[in-house]
């Protein structure tokens, strides 16, 4: 077998997107049908209270303490504790926030369907975004 014939090993910097809970830096963009994300949420602070139409993720818990809620609507979300290593997955539709409650990182991996970028509906959220997809 003759090595270094086929395909190569692709290298790039990860992208940061800053977020008004922290920052996200995206090391996989959906282009080899992923997306892998690292979640920076600073103490106490929260993402928004969304849901997502088609967009599938797996979120894993590296280092910190943060409060999931999950549910099929806003009046009967549960709410469950992470810690390191728990893992959640997330199906496309279901109702989810996460709140930091010391420092937070997660590491996120989900489906890459076009327009997966815009794939969120905010229904509540602290920083003024409700009803949109920006970052």
């Amino acid at each position: 077998m003759t090595l270094g014939i086929g395909p190569r090993a692709d290298f790039s910097p990860a992208t940061v997107q800053p977020k008004p809970w922290g920052h996200e830096r995206i090391y996989a963009d959906g282009a080899h049908g992923y997306v892998g994300k690292i979640l920076a949420v600073l103490a106490g602070e929260g993402l928004s209270l969304q849901y997502h139409a088609d967009k599938d993720e797996t979120i894993v818990v590296v280092s910190g303490e943060g409060l999931i809620e999950h549910g099929p609507a806003a009046d009967s979300l549960v709410p469950r504790r992470l810690s390191p290593g728990d893992v959640v997955h997330l199906p496309a539709t279901v109702l989810h926030r996460i709140t930091a409650v010391t420092d937070l990182v997660l590491a996120e991996a989900s489906t890459a369907a076009p327009g997966w970028q815009d794939d969120v509906v905010r229904l509540q959220d602290r920083y003024g975004r409700d009803g949109t997809t920006r970052p």
